[in-house]
């Protein structure tokens, strides 16, 4: 687990699925982050949804361009893991009882009934339509008993950010077993009723921001002018991170080499 762009990132695909097994059998709740460049963003712009992204077990790298910038600053070899694929990769894994909160009741239909290819188990499992309202009025003490009294193991979560991961750390205090996962627009791509996922070609060459915004323009749009707007700041305090990080490691190696104590970086 490493924090780029000020975001606590599991980027070991393997060390995701381990450590959601390794906190099922305790005692609590906890929750991952789906973090594409609009998440990174908009942490960035507020802390308080910053330290909301960073509260749970830790977030996972949707977006294909953080990878080549990790590249780029830090020579290192990191793959995209989105939201559509870790829903696909534990739903078809067919371990754990789930439960999937939010979306319209037309989607969670359609999702049902395409999933269910994957995991014949999930007719019996509760898909729950939320409410529109604002996070701070969903009745999370309610919503918790429907959780418990179901036994989900993984709790999956489609508000769209960031409100998917403010209900998630809201959520948490209540409930007393099982791993949250956000995953976004997931429902809509699975459930046959609703946008898709971008061609495959376009996801290849990174252009699915480029789909996404010939879908839904107005929202889209704002979202990558904001990108857009804040993005040399981010790359600027990775780079200067990154040189920091060099010249205390350099600094440290001299002072070993003098016979100096040497604390880790």
């Amino acid at each position: 687990m490493n924090i780029y762009f000020n975001i606590r990132y599991e980027m070991d695909r393997d060390e995701v699925h381990k450590a959601i097994e390794r906190r099922l059998p305790h005692p609590e709740s906890d929750y991952i982050c789906v973090a594409d460049g609009v998440i990174v963003n908009m942490a960035n712009r507020n802390l308080d949804y910053l330290k909301v992204v960073n509260g749970g077990l830790f977030s996972i790298c949707d977006s294909s361009y953080v990878p080549i910038y990790l590249r780029l600053i830090y020579g290192l070899q990191y793959d995209q893991y989105c939201g559509a694929q870790i829903f696909r990769d534990i739903v078809s894994d067919q371990r754990y009882r789930m439960i999937f909160l939010g979306a319209r009741q037309e989607v969670l239909d359609g999702l049902r009934k395409h999933i269910g290819q994957w995991n014949p188990d999930v007719k019996d499992m509760k898909f729950v339509e939320l409410p529109f309202r604002k996070v701070e009025d969903f009745d999370y003490p309610a919503i918790a008993r429907i959780i418990e009294e179901d036994g989900a193991e993984i709790i999956w979560v489609a508000l769209g950010a960031p409100k998917q991961e403010i209900f998630m750390s809201r959520l948490k205090p209540y409930l007393h077993h099982g791993v949250m996962i956000a995953v976004g627009a997931a429902f809509k791509y699975y459930s046959g009723v609703d946008m898709g996922r971008a061609p495959q070609w376009m996801i290849n060459c990174h252009l699915e921001w480029l789909y996404r915004l010939i879908k839904e323009p107005p929202k889209q749009f704002r979202r990558c002018f904001h990108i857009v707007r804040t993005l040399p700041r981010l790359l600027f305090h990775e780079w200067r991170r990154k040189r920091e990080w060099r010249r205390k490691h350099e600094s440290q190696t001299c002072n070993s080499s003098s016979g100096h104590p040497v604390s880790d970086p």
